[in-house]
C-alpha cells in the first residue's frame, strides 16, 4: 500500500471540508479512555504511578495498531481505499486549526479584546483574562506553530511510515501527553510515560514543521537554529521559533497557568506581534500546509 498516495487525498479532503461539527470525534472516545484509566491507574507509590502510566501509553498503542490493521485489511484495495482515506481525515486538524485561530484574529483585527480572549482561550492553556492584543497574538501564533506539528505534520509523517496504525497511535499518544503529561504533583509519575513518547514520537516531525514554516515564510532559519533549544519542549520550540524569525517578531516569554507565574525563554527577537502578524502567520501556515501537499505528492510519486 503506497500511504504517500492515499495521504495526499487525505490532506486536501480533511482541508476542504473539516471534521463533522455535529458528530463527535474520535479523541473523545480516546481521551475519555484516557482519564477513566487515570482515575483507576494513577494511585500507590511512584512507581506504581509510573507503571500505570507505562500501561496506558502499551494499551494506546495497542488498541491504536490494532484498529489501524483491521480497518485496512476490511478495506482491501481497489474502492475500499475510500474507507481509508475518509477514515484517516480524523486524525489530521489542518481545518480545525485554522478556523479556530482565525475566531481569534476577527475580534482580534476589530479590537475587541475581551471576544478575543474567550476565542484564544479555547486553544491555550494558559491565563487569558488580563492578555493585552500582543499577549492574545502571541498565544494564538504560539498554538497555530506548535499544533501545525502536533496536529498536522506528526500525523501525516506517521501515516507515510506506518499507515492507519502510525497515525492512529500518533494521535492517541499527543492525546495522551496533553491530558496527563504534565508535571503536576498528580500527574508527574503517571504521565512520564506519555510525554517521553510525544517526545520520541514528534522530534522529527518538528523539525520538519519548522523548515516548511521557514520555507512558507520565506526566512526564520537563523531563528530557528539558534532558538529552537531554549523551549522548554524539545520538539515546540522549532516550528515555533520558526515562526517567530519568519514573522519577524517575538514570542515566548514569561505568561500565568492558573494564576502562578511561568517563566519562559524569548523566541525571536523584535517586537511583540500584533493582529497583522496574526493574520500574516496564518497565510505562512497556509502555504506550509501546500508545501506539505507537494512534498507528499512527490513521495507518492516514487517507485
Amino acid at each position: 500500500m503506497n500511504h504517500a498516495a492515499l495521504l495526499l487525498p487525505m490532506l486536501i479532503a480533511e482541508a476542504a471540508l473539516g471534521y463533522p461539527r455535529r458528530w463527535p470525534h474520535p479523541v473523545m472516545a480516546v481521551g475519555a479512555l484516557i482519564g477513566r484509566v487515570e482515575r483507576s491507574w494513577n494511585r500507590g507509590s511512584r512507581s506504581l504511578r509510573r507503571a500505570g502510566g507505562i500501561g496506558l501509553l502499551v494499551l494506546l498503542v495497542a488498541l491504536s495498531v490494532l484498529s489501524g490493521r483491521s480497518i485496512e485489511g476490511l478495506a482491501g484495495s481497489g474502492w475500499g481505499l475510500i474507507a481509508v482515506v475518509a477514515i484517516g481525515t480524523t486524525g489530521l486538524a489542518q481545518r480545525s486549526l485554522y478556523d479556530h485561530v482565525a475566531a481569534v484574529l476577527g475580534p482580534l483585527a476589530n479590537r475587541n479584546l475581551p471576544a478575543a480572549r474567550q476565542a484564544v482561550a479555547m486553544i491555550v492553556g494558559r491565563d487569558t483574562a488580563r492578555l493585552d492584543e500582543a499577549g492574545i497574538a502571541t498565544a494564538a501564533i504560539e498554538s497555530l506553530a506548535e499544533s501545525f506539528c502536533d496536529g498536522v505534520v506528526a500525523p501525516a509523517f506517521w501515516f507515510v511510515v506506518a499507515g492507519l496504525p502510525g497515525l492512529f497511535a500518533a494521535k492517541a499518544i499527543n492525546t495522551a501527553d496533553s491530558m496527563v503529561g504534565h508535571r503536576t504533583p498528580e500527574l508527574r509519575w503517571f504521565g512520564w510515560a506519555s510525554a517521553r513518547a510525544d517526545d520520541v514520537v514528534n522530534w522529527l516531525p518538528a523539525r520538519l514543521s519548522g523548515m516548511l514554516v521557514c520555507l512558507a515564510g520565506g526566512g526564520g532559519w537563523r531563528v530557528m537554529l539558534r532558538d529552537a533549544r531554549h523551549h522548554a519542549s524539545p520538539n515546540g520550540g522549532w516550528p515555533e521559533a520558526a515562526m517567530a524569525g519568519a514573522l519577524v517578531c517575538r514570542l515566548g516569554g514569561p505568561v500565568r497557568y492558573d494564576g502562578e507565574p511561568s517563566p519562559r525563554a524569548w523566541l525571536g527577537e523584535g517586537r511583540a506581534p500584533d493582529a497583522g502578524d496574526l493574520g500574516e502567520a496564518l497565510r505562512v501556515y497556509r502555504r506550509a500546509c501546500l508545501l506539505l501537499w507537494l512534498l507528499v505528492g512527490g513521495l507518492a510519486c516514487l517507485p
